[in-house]
């Protein structure tokens, strides 16, 4: 028996005992549309063929759509936490802070405990600011040093042309982006 799709027009060819005279659930293979199909009545032709016609293809086997179950959606148990997040077990274990039993109110921290570390962005603002420093101090002393130090006028000429490089540097950085 040969179907067609009513949807996209696609034809397949199913064994006549697939159709029941109860009709069937048929799904296209190419679109995925679904309808139910009976038994097509076969019109038989009264006239008589003289000669047997030559098939010069085979049909194509048509492959059924196998349906898969549905998988069923498990629901999820939540688990039962076995410490509270707020006991102070939990607290110590994961953050590292200690309530002591005595007084609740006071909680203890790791930075109590003597780890503190002064961390990397203070060390480069302390490091910036003894350079500022010591550039300025170098700057309003420069007649001192050199009146002292002759040698020294060479070193502080060439420092100071540094800084006004990098500041002109920077400064065009700035505002051509």
């Amino acid at each position: 028996m040969i179907l067609t799709c009513n949807s996209c027009g696609k034809k397949f060819v199913v064994p006549d005992e697939a159709i029941t005279p109860s009709g069937r659930m048929v799904q296209c293979g190419s679109c995925g549309n679904k309808w139910k199909q009976f038994p097509v009545g076969e019109v038989k032709n009264p006239q008589s063929i003289s000669r047997p016609q030559k098939v010069f293809s085979k049909p194509q086997p048509v492959q059924q759509k196998i349906q898969k179950p549905k998988k069923v959606k498990k629901t999820a148990t939540k688990k039962v936490r076995e410490i509270s997040l707020y006991s102070p077990e939990y607290l110590a274990k994961k953050h590292g802070i200690k309530i002591s039993d005595a007084n609740p109110e006071k909680i203890i921290t790791k930075r109590e405990k003597g780890k503190v570390s002064f961390g990397f962005y203070n060390s480069l603002i302390v490091f910036i600011f003894f350079v500022i420093a010591l550039s300025r101090i170098l700057y309003f002393s420069q007649g001192f040093i050199i009146s002292n130090i002759p040698a020294s006028e060479y070193y502080l000429n060439y420092f100071f042309e540094s800084i006004r490089n990098i500041f002109e540097i920077w400064k065009n950085l700035v505002t051509n982006y």
